[in-house]
């Protein structure tokens, strides 16, 4: 059981974040969820509260592709918790068209990178509280087919919502190994998650008229239940508890690409992204 562990989750309202913070609650975590719309943070929170069985479930609201919005959730935890045992970053999203966010910044490399690497420092000072502590970042097989464009990471000369969607989750596995080496020397594990292919509201980034073929293509895929199980099993199995700096499916060590496990990458995109947020 885990009745004295904290739990942030990112991307909590529905899928395969909800399904994740849903069982570790069920565990008898603490749950926080992160969402931006509040009657689906109320509703996601409400639906945990009643399947655990107690109300140690909250909630904090924000655009998680917004740098402002981030630090803004993160100082609203850090005033009210003084740990954090289990963070999980889990938002993330495919946009069909190239969009920016009012901050200048590709809204899916906003959301499925910028955020993780945000929250993640902006947090760190709780992670660092707790005895020992997780970082688990949800990534995809997706990644294998990125490529490494400095000139083209935001889609600037060419973009494509699946190369987008792939860039980003290339990112989140060399951000786990850059982090990884950077907490070694702390009680802090940090590992990636691949969930499978999921039938969840991220493959309804067509048009309208799109929308019933994608959902029948929905119905054919892995439930966000059992998607979610990689992320569970690397928050709360005992044999995870010394293990760090892997990338997990089906809840086994699995291969990454060659490229993601390029280390000079790995520390490229880590000073790249200090520039971004403008530390």
């Amino acid at each position: 059981m885990l009745n004295h562990k904290i739990c942030l989750v990112s991307g909590s309202t529905s899928g395969i974040g909800f399904e994740t913070a849903k069982a570790i609650a069920c565990q008898g975590a603490t749950v926080v969820l992160l969402g931006r719309d509040q009657q689906r943070c109320d509703q996601a929170l409400q639906a945990i509260r009643k399947a655990s069985g107690h109300e140690r479930v909250f909630s904090l609201l924000g655009d998680l592709s917004l740098q402002a919005d981030v630090r803004k959730i993160a100082n609203q935890y850090l005033k009210r918790f003084d740990s954090l045992d289990i963070l999980i970053n889990n938002a993330g999203a495919v946009f069909v068209e190239r969009q920016l966010t009012s901050e200048g910044f590709e809204k899916t490399w906003a959301l499925n990178h910028l955020s993780y690497f945000l929250l993640t420092q902006e947090l760190l000072p709780a992670l660092k509280n707790a005895p020992t502590a997780r970082i688990i970042n949800l990534a995809s097989e997706a990644h294998k087919s990125a490529k490494w464009d400095l000139s083209n990471l935001q889609g600037e000369a060419k973009y494509s919502a699946f190369s987008a969607y792939a860039r980003s989750k290339l990112a989140n596995i060399m951000f786990t190994k850059a982090l990884s080496r950077r907490l070694s020397k702390y009680n802090i594990t940090v590992n990636a998650a691949h969930p499978g292919n999921v039938g969840t509201a991220i493959w309804d980034i067509g048009p309208r008229w799109s929308h019933p073929l994608t959902g029948l293509l929905r119905k054919s895929l892995r439930s966000p239940e059992t998607g979610a199980q990689t992320s569970i099993y690397l928050a709360t199995s005992a044999e995870m508890g010394q293990q760090s700096g892997g990338y997990y499916s089906d809840c086994h060590l699995k291969p990454s690409s060659k490229l993601s496990q390029d280390q000079d990458l790995q520390e490229q995109l880590w000073h790249l992204s200090l520039e971004q947020l403008g530390q």
